[in-house]
């Protein structure tokens, strides 16, 4: 083939560096999100088997073998993960927790929102952020939500749940993804 033409069934150079696998726990508990390059090292190396494939076919090719690129892989030992209390909040994690809508119109959220205004002395905190759309976040500037007679609709909290961490660091969801991570942090 000619250059400029894509080989099918072969991932391009940059799906290498943005393309995420969930790692699954050998109990199939989600651990983390890995990058396709080292999900691909474990799988070679025998530490981890693929659970689900990319649904386009795509497939990684060596002189004398070939691996499906994986979507989803098991380490094949079990990993013990030190309990952590605190969840951090990052931005990724509070869209996700509030489902991208945002927290005052339901309508789709794109930025975030400190409920008590930081110049008014509000935290950043899982309880005073919120989603919100670009439209609320501008008419709610510094103001207190006393102030414009809104009202949030869910008290914003802390998530609970075993996969938060997971969902803190990781932007896009694969699809696949949702039946290993709990139903109320998905």
């Amino acid at each position: 083939m000619g250059a400029g033409h894509p080989v099918v069934g072969v991932p391009s150079a940059s799906l290498w560096g943005r393309r995420r696998v969930l790692l699954l726990n050998a109990t199939y508990e989600p651990l983390t999100a890995v990058s396709l390059r080292r999900a691909i090292v474990l799988v070679l190396r025998e530490r981890a088997d693929v659970v689900h494939a990319d649904d386009a076919g795509l497939v990684v090719h060596s002189a004398d073998l070939s691996v499906p690129v994986p979507s989803v892989i098991r380490l094949r030992s079990f990993v013990k993960v030190p309990y952590r209390a605190v969840i951090p909040m990052t931005r990724a994690a509070l869209m996700h927790r509030d489902r991208f809508r945002c927290g005052y119109c339901a309508g789709k959220a794109t930025t975030i929102d400190h409920v008590v205004p930081r110049s008014r002395g509000g935290a950043h905190s899982w309880e005073n952020c919120v989603a919100c759309c670009a439209s609320c976040n501008h008419r709610k500037a510094d103001r207190l939500l006393s102030e414009l007679g809104w009202k949030l609709r869910v008290t914003p909290s802390a998530p609970k749940g075993r996969h938060w961490r997971l969902l803190a660091t990781i932007k896009d969801i694969d699809p696949v993804w949702t039946q290993y991570i709990d139903a109320g942090a998905a």
